[in-house]
């Protein structure tokens, strides 16, 4: 666990980029992406698929495959640019202790012939040197905060629920007590009452340890649960950031517009709008504004690439505001 002040930034983000090299040329999967996360607090990334917040949070646990081309920019964490940590010391002292995450798909990340139990004690044994009954304690006390029975312990992952199987994932990004847990579609293929009883512990686990969760999602409806900030990505940029509050109820960016119309509402006749067209390929991304084929509000200057601008923490990527913010 880092250690910071209370004016200090969890998580700093800057120019951060990631790119791919594959057959037909360079993904350029994260572009340049900027954003600072609070201790004890919150960021919802959100974005289409393909949009490339699996890769940031790749980039940030610095979890690159070996096609991984460009990784350039800074990550501060706890007031350090880990970013200057060699691979080793970036292991030892960084992932999984002060940073960790639960992948999507919590089967696919478990080991199918290990017991639930030794897959969760195995970061303490490996990052805080305990011996195996010790891990197991700590195991065992993490399945209680995160709802799942003792016995559990001993299952392997093929006999657990999807719910379940997601609690276990969670209780081993906790289990070495992180300041930052990265969270990739923690609830994608659940039901909505297993999705609602997941962020019930999210919310609960962050009061009761102070942790801070960078939570990536397509799904606008259930980040609102856990949103304290919100950062909309499109086309490996960073298009909005702001508070949760003002973004629900008055995006700025076109993109941030359009996806919030998207969503069905409980009260109001609102008639559900989509966006028209495809993102444009990572691979040879257009020049100026990268929303511009699709936003229904481009002008002349969008053809050049928008700064960000930035006023009382509310940062956009889009030339409308060049003036207004």
């Amino acid at each position: 666990m880092v250690t910071t002040s209370a004016t200090d930034k969890l998580l700093r983000i800057e120019d951060l980029k990631l790119h791919f090299n594959v057959t037909q040329g360079v993904v350029q999967a994260v572009d340049g992406v900027d954003f600072e996360l609070d201790n004890n607090s919150s960021v919802v990334i959100l974005g289409e698929s393909g949009c490339g917040k699996s890769s940031l949070a790749k980039a940030i646990l610095r979890l690159l495959p070996r096609n991984a081309g460009t990784y350039t920019g800074k990550v501060w964490f706890g007031g350090q640019d880990v970013m200057q940590l060699d691979d080793e010391a970036f292991r030892r002292n960084v992932r999984w202790v002060g940073m960790s995450m639960v992948p999507q798909a919590a089967l696919n990340s478990l080991n199918p012939v290990l017991r639930i139990g030794d897959q969760v004690a195995e970061p303490v044994m490996v990052h805080h040197g305990l011996k195996k009954d010790e891990a197991w304690g700590m195991a065992r006390r993490m399945f209680q905060h995160v709802g799942v029975p003792d016995d559990f312990l001993i299952r392997y992952p093929f006999e657990l629920s999807g719910g379940m199987r997601q609690r276990s994932a969670l209780a081993m990004a906790l289990v070495t007590l992180p300041n930052l847990i990265i969270l990739d579609e923690p609830t994608s293929a659940l039901d909505l009452l297993t999705q609602a009883n997941i962020f019930n512990v999210l919310k609960r686990l962050k009061e009761e340890f102070g942790t801070s969760y960078i939570l990536i999602t397509h799904d606008i409806a259930t980040s609102s649960e856990l949103a304290e900030n919100v950062a909309v990505m499109y086309a490996g940029q960073m298009v909005e950031v702001s508070d949760a509050k003002r973004f629900f109820t008055k995006p700025l960016h076109p993109y941030s517009v359009k996806l919030m119309a998207s969503v069905p509402r409980l009260h109001g006749n609102a008639e559900l709008e989509f966006i028209k067209g495809t993102p444009p390929s990572l691979l040879n991304p257009p020049t100026g504004c990268r929303f511009k084929a699709r936003c229904p509000r481009r002008f002349e200057k969008c053809d050049e690439d928008p700064p960000v601008f930035n006023r009382d923490g509310i940062k956009v990527r889009c030339w409308l505001y060049e003036e207004n913010l």
